[in-house]
């Protein structure tokens, strides 16, 4: 079989009906490409060309190659011409996997002024609380936590740090007590996360230097914010959520926080994707936006 160099040099030639002029064209010898051409008739076992002295012809095989090669050359031609174009202009589809609060929190508030700003991109959005191979499964970039961002991605911050909160509704504090300690936890219901692996979240605390864990127990288990929030309003018990998530609620008074000395810092969200030195144009687009603090 011929392969797309020897296929563009017979078509080259057959079209220029010089070996001279069709080498001119392409940057190489006139006896190379005659040299190629003497090869690919070998191997396809037909005569392609006729030639002489002072003129070169295509064959009839070479007139019916010819003939369907022009067009399939002139969709390639204007595909890589396509493919110039999308490094240039923001255009195609933008696949982003991302946690449910990060979309929610972080990606919902700037999507719709990115795509007015870029009209030719399409963003598509996958919420998913779980670890996946970007790369593998067809995506352009994701958005974890830092320390879950494998180190050899590039990583852009996106937003502000979010911080946690430990929260329960006034009628439950005013029955149960509201802990002093992670530790009292123990002895409270606690409304469970669950992650996609399977693994419960044992709540994590710092004060001072000191990190604690607590694997704590209760009557629900969740792997939404939104339940873990109606959860807690409805007297259930204490939840660990987003403080983001809880902000209505507290300034409400229909929650109220506990252990705020032992919130851990806040770990921050990062958008990641593999490093690649022809970035595609839509993505460079959206990591520009994020760097700037929002689509402007």
């Amino acid at each position: 079989m011929a392969d797309l160099n020897e296929l563009t040099a017979f078509a080259a030639v057959a079209r220029l009906r010089s070996f001279r002029k069709a080498a001119l064209e392409r940057g190489v010898s006139a006896s190379a490409l005659s040299h190629a051409l003497r090869a690919l008739e070998e191997r396809l076992g037909v005569r392609l060309l006729n030639r002489t002295t002072r003129s070169v012809t295509p064959t009839q095989a070479g007139q019916q190659l010819l003939a369907r090669l022009e067009p399939a050359m002139r969709e390639i031609g204007d595909a890589l011409r396509d493919l110039s174009t999308l490094q240039d202009e923001p255009a195609g589809r933008l696949r982003l996997n991302v946690p449910r609060p990060a979309a929610r929190l972080l990606l919902a508030p700037m999507l719709a002024g990115f795509v007015a700003r870029h009209p030719r991109v399409q963003v598509e959005v996958v919420t998913d609380d779980g670890m996946i191979d970007i790369v593998r499964d067809g995506y352009d970039a994701g958005i974890r936590f830092g320390e879950q961002v494998a180190a050899d991605m590039i990583a852009v911050p996106v937003g502000a740090p979010q911080p946690f909160v430990v929260v329960a509704s006034p009628a439950y504090l005013a029955t149960h007590g509201a802990p002093a300690a992670p530790r009292e936890l123990l002895a409270h219901a606690c409304i469970g996360r669950r992650f996609p692996s399977g693994r419960q979240y044992a709540w994590e605390f710092e004060q001072d230097g000191e990190a604690v864990s607590i694997a704590v127990a209760g009557p629900l288990v969740f792997d939404d914010d939104e339940l873990m929030l109606r959860a807690a309003r409805d007297g259930a018990g204490l939840a660990y959520v987003y403080a983001a998530d809880a902000r209505a609620d507290i300034a409400a008074g229909r929650l109220a926080c506990v252990l705020e000395d032992w919130c851990p810092r806040p770990s921050r969200y990062f958008l990641y994707y593999p490093g690649r030195r022809q970035m595609p144009a839509a993505l460079r687009a959206f990591v520009d936006m994020l760097r700037a603090g929002g689509p402007g």
